[in-house]
């Protein structure tokens, strides 16, 4: 399995496995097709919690690959038939035209959420389908994903367009704020990310971000030290957040993602 060339980070050690043979099962439903495999999300960035974090990934095909072999990848990819050791696979199949611009929609062939913790899904109709993860998670594959297999990342994957990635940052620290089916902790972490990639123009792993948020934000310190504690756990033993304190702080950092849009004309 590639590490995606020098300095790459790599992968923890209790997905070694499970990541291989979802290299194996794609090359062989897509055959001559596959183009790359690459690993995003808290993998690429270097905070994988085991029983906690999901595994991302995305999968760069040549378009015009067949309807029915999205299908036959979304049943050898599901759980329990490929079991999932992380808390869920989050995976995305674009075609190589797509993933290869730097569109601001959503853009996917198929959208796979499967695992032990995850609604079970696979979508093949990107119409209606909320934008702003596609574009955070394509960037977080341009700049630091670990390719698997295949083409380098960076070569396949599209950097988003400055304005479509600030309209993505404010749509998902709209979505952490209304709070509607994610745990506090990740919807605090997240926000953190936000404010950090607004401020350096670098994606953070989400504690690192906590930390750098917290030095220079003291106020909000008390907060973030608790969504990092909560999210050093399991999910189902989450803790409860300060709701109010929740909602403070994303109101904040909407805020500073509003100055950093327009500072960079976005």
């Amino acid at each position: 399995m590639s590490d995606g060339g020098k300095g790459r980070r790599p992968v923890p050690a209790e997905l070694r496995g499970y990541l291989e043979e979802l290299v194996r099962r794609v090359r062989a439903v897509c055959g001559a097709r596959a183009v790359s495999v690459v690993a995003v999300g808290s993998v690429a960035l270097g905070d994988y919690r085991h029983g906690r974090s999901d595994v991302d990934v995305v999968v760069v095909v040549e378009p015009d690959l067949p309807g029915p072999a999205l299908t036959e990848l979304a049943r050898e990819l599901a759980h329990p038939r490929l079991p999932c050791p992380a808390a869920g696979l989050e995976l995305v199949v674009y075609g190589a035209d797509a993933a290869g611009r730097p569109s601001d929609r959503p853009g996917f062939l198929l959208n796979l959420n499967t695992g032990p913790l995850l609604a079970e899904r696979a979508d093949r109709d990107a119409t209606g389908a909320a934008a702003f993860w596609f574009v955070i998670d394509r960037s977080i594959a341009h700049r630091a994903g670990i390719t698997l297999w295949g083409a380098p990342a960076r070569q396949v994957i599209a950097e988003p367009a400055p304005a479509g990635l600030f309209a993505a940052l404010r749509a998902a620290v709209r979505e952490h704020a209304d709070g509607a089916g994610h745990l506090a902790d990740n919807r605090v972490l997240n926000g953190c990310r936000a404010v950090v990639f607004c401020r350096t123009g670098r994606w953070r792993p989400k504690r690192a971000a906590a930390g750098e948020t917290a030095a220079a934000e003291p106020g909000f310190r008390p907060l973030l030290e608790a969504a990092v504690r909560s999210f050093e756990r399991p999910r189902p033993a989450a803790e409860a957040l300060p709701a109010a304190e929740v909602r403070a702080f994303l109101a904040w950092a909407g805020e500073r993602v509003e100055e950093a849009a327009a500072a960079a004309g976005g």
